[in-house]
């Protein structure tokens, strides 16, 4: 019963796809949980950063797998600037040469090229799977072919504003955890999530909380281990 109660609570709360909305999950969970206060005091303005729903929101996460900031922002700019590729039926109507020369993957054009695919068939409803609770959620995307735990978070968070998504794999979370805690070691991810589990439903805001103050930290020291 707690279980659907938090599950019912993450969904009636406000999405995080406007400062208002992760303004009072901040709150909330800094409330809730005051040994998190002097991480906020660390990270400072801690900012919605919001991407395209969709398709096309989906693709810049893809894109941005596994490359830095810089290229995937030329990537982006390159194969957005393909007419229809935005779009499901738009994307399989652009060659595989011209997607690829945008910069894409092998990879990365057949997973999106599967997502379209998916998304013309019916087989997923983007908009409906936003606004599901956040295991099942993730669940849902992870059935694409190429479509893993962290880009499925990645997204439910950034772009479909989520509020209850941490993606307890990044690297970057785990190092502030271990820092910002005061934990004895870097948490495992099954540890990460077993921690992010008691800030449900506010476990978005955790996340960007805990990036904010990872790059404040690495501004400040150089480094986190």
């Amino acid at each position: 019963m707690a279980q659907r109660l938090t599950k019912d609570l993450a969904l009636a709360t406000p999405r995080i796809d406007h400062p208002e909305g992760l303004a009072w999950h901040v709150d909330q969970l800094v409330g809730f949980w005051p040994q998190l206060a002097p991480m906020r005091a660390v990270a400072g303005v801690v900012e919605p950063r919001v991407n395209p729903k969709g398709f096309a929101g989906l693709g810049k996460v893809v894109c941005g797998q596994q490359v830095s900031v810089q290229s995937a922002a030329a990537i982006w700019a390159r194969y957005s600037a393909l007419p229809g590729a935005l779009e499901p039926d738009g994307y399989l109507g652009v060659s595989e040469d011209d997607i690829r020369g945008a910069g894409f993957s092998r990879s990365k054009y057949a997973t999106m090229r599967g997502v379209a695919e998916a998304i013309s068939a019916g087989e997923i409803d983007l908009a409906a799977v936003e606004v599901l609770p956040a295991e099942e959620a993730v669940a849902r995307l992870v059935q694409l072919k190429g479509i893993g735990p962290w880009t499925a978070e990645v997204y439910l968070l950034f772009c479909a504003g989520h509020p209850d998504i941490f993606p307890a794999g990044d690297l970057a979370l785990l190092k502030a955890a271990h820092s910002g805690l005061g934990l004895d070691a870097r948490p495992t991810i099954k540890e990460m999530i077993g921690i992010a589990q008691d800030w449900s439903p506010h476990r978005s805001a955790a996340a960007i909380l805990f990036w904010r103050y990872f790059a404040a930290m690495k501004n400040r020291e150089g480094s986190l281990l």
